[in-house]
């Protein structure tokens, strides 16, 4: 017993045995020991301590230099992206949107001999420059197919992980309700900016390929190298991303309120239309503002010289209270809620 009880007391004050530490008492939990197997990963605070493997419990460095806040945000941002861009539904919905803007330039090829007599406007400007096919599709796109695949991919992440059995173990990690929200919401504004430009680069690809190219001359009658075009494309792709991020927020606070995603899915698309029935109604064009729809197609400010900074920053503008608005909602809901799935 006179042997036993140092080697007792020696791991009870932290230290390891004397002689190896080989032998111990059986089912004696060191209280230093059990500290540091109740930790998920290791201590800083606590330098040169005993870890049940052996060597001293230091802090790990991660790539910010700091104790891993934003490394963890990125790796689950990483799996994240990962799931969405691999899962065969997202796919198809992005190849049925760039494979629209390839029908529509054929088609355009092909009757554009009758188009040439018709009313201006950008459907007959393809004709002259490949360069207007871009803006041509988005119009068609963005007021529906567009909302759409963006509501499939946004709707779905909160709803669909609840719907599966998989929230409550994505929680029990030590991530936090709010890092995990603003993650999947990071998600859906990646796949926005996905869409629209699979969407223009298509429909450019396309247009190049199918028209003449050169001078882009835009509606108000200046001519622009094709180069600074080409800028303006990237404005006009922030622009529809920043619209289509307002409506994702919107299906993610839709997806915290159910854990069936087909029901969120289908009120975000049921929101989108009963709002644009509401915008060709006369007597309710004092409703117009506040429709999230109407500012979409405030892109073509781009093809106006100067460019009408105006209509674009009131867009803006829309989809920042819209993002304000519908993000808190669902963080309000979503950290408040009780994860039974």
């Amino acid at each position: 017993m006179s042997k036993v009880e140092p080697e007792v007391r020696d791991v009870e004050a932290g230290e390891p045995p004397r002689g190896g530490g080989a032998r111990r008492i059986p089912g004696l939990v060191p209280v230093a020991e059990s500290r540091l197997t109740a930790e998920v990963g290791p201590r800083a605070d606590l330098p040169g301590r005993i870890t049940p493997q052996g060597p001293p419990a230091l802090p790990v460095p991660t790539q910010d230099g700091g104790t891993g806040p934003v490394s963890a945000f990125l790796r689950m941002l990483g799996s994240e992206l990962s799931l969405t861009f691999r899962r065969p539904r997202n796919l198809a919905m992005l190849a049925v949107l760039a494979v629209v803007p390839v029908i529509l330039g054929v088609v355009l090829r092909l009757v554009g001999d009758d188009l040439a007599d018709g009313p201006g406007g950008l459907i007959q400007q393809v004709t002259g420059n490949g360069f207007f096919l871009s803006f041509v599709s988005l119009s068609a796109l963005v007021p529906l197919l567009m909302p759409v695949a963006v509501a499939v991919v946004a709707a779905d992440s909160v709803a669909g992980e609840a719907s599966a059995g998989t929230l409550r173990y994505l929680l029990a990690a030590p991530a936090g309700r709010t890092r995990l929200l603003a993650v999947k919401y990071v998600n859906a504004v990646l796949f926005c900016l996905a869409v629209a430009s699979a969407v223009s680069l298509a429909a450019l690809v396309t247009g190049l390929i199918l028209f003449p190219a050169g001078p882009v001359t835009l509606l108000s009658g200046v001519a622009i190298p094709l180069g600074d075009a080409l800028l303006r494309m990237l404005i006009v792709i922030g622009y529809v991303t920043a619209g289509m991020a307002a409506l994702a927020a919107v299906a993610l606070a839709l997806s915290t309120l159910t854990e069936a995603p087909i029901g969120a899915i289908a009120a975000t698309v049921v929101l989108v239309i009963s709002t644009q029935v509401l915008r060709v109604i006369p007597q309710l064009d004092v409703l117009q503002p506040y429709l999230l729809p109407n500012w979409w197609g405030d892109f073509d400010a781009v093809l106006r010289d100067p460019i009408a900074f105006d209509d674009l920053s009131s867009g803006l503008l829309a989809f920042g209270a819209y993002i304000l608005l519908f993000g808190s909602l669902a963080w309000a809901r979503f950290t408040s809620k009780d994860i039974t799935s």
